[in-house]
């Protein structure tokens, strides 16, 4: 594993397949389930397996990757956050996803706004992110580390519709 990024609070590293319990217990989060999707990942197994297919894939082919978020005071691991590059988006996107406990104390807000950082640092010229129009709490986190709305998108022919934003580094 390979660390990433601290925050005043946090500590972001590269996941690897023995992160798989927590992983699987995020993936497995109802909200996960009802804004990001169900992954069926349901044995460590199958959650070691996508983070060697995902997490661990990209950050190889791409230098970035989602990332385990850990809180620096006890090393407890809290959530993914980090930069995804997804086929159905021409650029990188943010993406995070933490579990229930944890919410409710700035940590999402805290882990991207170092993703955001993290993401001009390392010379992307632009970020997007995506969620549900009724995740109140992500659209929050949105627009509290300065992403933008852009406009309404379908990534898929039964997609009722997903919000984008955008942060063009270029232009700050």
């Amino acid at each position: 594993m390979t660390h990433i990024l601290d925050t005043e609070r946090l500590r972001l590293r590269t996941l690897d397949p023995d992160d798989a319990a927590v992983y699987l217990k995020v993936v497995n989060v109802p909200a996960f389930i009802e804004y990001i999707g169900d992954r069926g990942i349901r044995t460590i197994d199958a959650a070691r397996k996508a983070i060697a297919e995902g997490p661990v894939a990209m950050q190889h082919a791409l230098g970035h990757s989602l990332y385990l978020v850990e809180r620096k005071e006890d090393g407890a691991a809290i959530g993914m956050c980090g930069l995804i590059k997804r086929e159905s988006l021409p650029d990188v996107d943010i993406g995070y996803a933490f579990l229930p406990e944890y919410g409710g104390k700035g940590y999402a807000t805290e882990a991207a706004a170092g993703v955001l950082a993290y993401a001009a640092s390392i010379g992307l010229r632009r970020l997007l992110a995506i969620t549900s129009p009724g995740n109140d709490a992500s659209n929050a986190v949105l627009k509290k580390i300065g992403m933008r709305f852009d406009k309404m998108v379908y990534l898929s022919p039964d997609d009722p519709g997903t919000l984008l934003y955008c942060c063009d580094f270029t232009l700050a």
